[in-house]
């Protein structure tokens, strides 16, 4: 398999012949308000910065050319306004749940599917897993995500963790799948008086330990407001725990083939 990195959350994965498009946000550096007040959030990071905070690292007819778009959810630093434009409407789209396939069913796209435990694309197995978008009260804000397993006879097994910090619902996938690959959101994004929303450094740490074998790679970093662990504290975390061979940080544009 072949993993880039676009930006934010946005990755392109090639997996058994075949290439998805993943939490695809397409909009010029600096379009959107910040995650804040102005979106009906809590105070955060960087309020005078708009979004995203850099520009795509390659062309975005090579980023939409592929064979299917994943959804894990719809905020916007994860499939954006300028993704409901420019994306084919009849490409296929595997979104979360009816609500989400309903807002992209009347943005025009017309080949929606609902990811299920047992869902295949192209002889691809595609398991839709649980996540929690943080913990606490941000949970009434932060709404229903998902994760998914790649599945292939002729591939490791990929787990895309989505929008979900450490808890019992990742150690369950881990347990039930063992991915050899786990694509992480990282960049321990959250609001001024909340816990994060995403994994940080322990949380990673968590993960590897949960699976010491696999390729962790960190996504979701230093591309939206509301970030607040950069590429260069996560690269000192991990070389201080032994363990920069398993975890992998990669720039916008960085590819790995694994």
């Amino acid at each position: 398999m072949n993993i880039k990195q676009i930006r934010n959350a946005t990755i392109v994965v090639e997996y058994a012949g075949k290439k998805f498009l993943i939490d695809p946000v397409l909009a010029d550096k600096g379009t959107y308000p910040p995650f804040g007040p102005a979106l009906g959030y809590p105070d955060a990071l960087r309020q005078d910065q708009f979004n995203p905070l850099v520009s795509l690292p390659t062309s975005i007819d090579e980023i939409i050319n592929v064979d299917a778009v994943i959804a894990t959810h719809l905020h916007l630093d994860h499939f954006d306004d300028a993704a409901k434009e420019i994306l084919p409407k009849d490409i296929k789209m595997f979104v979360q749940d009816e609500a989400d396939a309903k807002e992209l069913g009347d943005a025009g796209f017309k080949n929606i599917e609902i990811l299920k435990e047992d869902t295949t694309f192209e002889g691809i197995k595609l398991v839709k897993t649980k996540g929690q978008h943080g913990s606490g009260e941000i949970l009434k804000l932060s709404g229903n995500v998902c994760g998914v397993v790649f599945n292939h006879s002729t591939e490791k097994t990929l787990y895309v963790a989505g929008d979900t910090i450490w808890y019992e619902g990742v150690q369950e996938v881990i347990d039930a799948h063992k991915p050899e690959i786990i694509i992480v959101n990282a960049g321990c994004n959250k609001f001024l008086d909340t816990n994060p929303l995403i994994m940080g450094k322990d949380d990673i740490y968590e993960v590897h330990k949960a699976a010491p074998n696999a390729k962790i790679i960190a996504s979701h970093m230093e591309a939206v407001n509301h970030w607040t662990l950069s590429r260069e504290d996560l690269k000192s975390f991990v070389d201080e725990k032994g363990i920069a061979s398993n975890v992998l940080v990669p720039d916008d544009g960085e590819s790995y083939t694994l």
